[in-house]
């Protein structure tokens, strides 16, 4: 089987994390999502709640200074950036994989063994999506996709200066909702296949 990365980026709701590991259990190929946070946070070696903080695109995150970081980390939100770009270029080398979001299609850019893929969706539907996958009412399923969406939407942007949803930085871009979940993914692989010739 040919080395290949597949990057997808999403809109909160939407199901992109389901599809990709749907994708990645068809493929039998690694599945990266949140614990490509746990790797960033054990090997900084500080505290879970500063790492998440700084992954989500707050700038003023910071904690005191050390020497074995140096005066280039200070601000802990570039340490956490510099960290993640480290992490998914060696699991890319690692092994063919599916990437949830972490604006690994910006980091990866210049491999050309990579798709990259969008998913999105209505409002309404990935407020029912998350009402159903988290057990909460309409009103905090629509605060958390309006918070949520607004927190990838700005931690994009301050990692590579564009916008996620900008068509020129992915292969595909598909409305989850018009075919669900289950059939997505199944459609994606068709273009994998085609892609990658398996």
């Amino acid at each position: 089987m040919k080395h290949f990365i597949i990057n997808i980026g999403c809109e909160y709701g939407s199901g992109g994390p389901d599809i990709g590991k749907m994708v990645a259990e068809s493929l039998g190929i690694p599945f990266y999502d949140r614990d490509l946070v746990d790797q960033v946070v054990e090997k900084l070696g500080v505290n879970r709640d500063l790492v998440e903080k700084a992954d989500s695109g707050e700038e003023n995150v910071k904690y005191e200074f050390d020497t074995t970081f140096g005066p280039r980390y200070a601000n802990l939100t570039n340490r956490v950036i510099y960290t993640q770009f480290e992490v998914i270029h060696k699991l890319a080398a690692k092994s063919s994989c599916v990437i949830i979001g972490r604006c690994s299609n910006y980091i990866l850019k210049d491999r050309d063994d990579c798709l990259n893929i969008f998913v999105y969706a209505p409002e309404e539907y990935k407020v029912k999506h998350i009402m159903e996958q988290k057990g909460v009412s309409q009103k905090e399923a629509q605060k958390l996709v309006k918070y949520n969406d607004g927190m990838l939407k700005s931690r994009y942007e301050y990692m590579t200066s564009s916008d996620m949803r900008d068509c020129r930085t992915r292969h595909m871009m598909i409305d989850s909702s018009i075919l669900g979940l289950e059939k997505t993914a199944k459609y994606i692989m068709q273009l994998i296949d085609l892609r990658f010739e398996n």
